[in-house]
């Protein structure tokens, strides 16, 4: 019980930073395109990532990203 005691006070600062660090990911700091995606992009990625989403078991995740870039490409669009 000492021990954990003991590590989770060595650990509270490092918990504080890590928690802060997160803060700062938020979405609300992404960025913003400047221009308003194009209705061809939206479908491309609406269809793709619906044909896409039936490779959702960590087996066949390369399977899924293939689907999704393959699709993209096909729609001339990046990924």
């Amino acid at each position: 019980m000492t021990t954990l005691s003991k590590y989770l006070t060595a650990s509270a600062p490092a918990l504080a930073l890590g928690l802060a660090l997160a803060s700062l990911a938020s979405p609300s700091f992404a960025q913003r395109a400047d221009q308003p995606m194009s209705t061809a992009r939206e479908q491309a990625l609406r269809e793709c990532s619906t044909g896409a989403s039936k490779y959702q078991s960590g087996t066949w995740q390369s399977t899924q990203l293939h689907t999704y870039r393959s699709c993209m490409m096909q729609h001339g669009e990046p990924e």
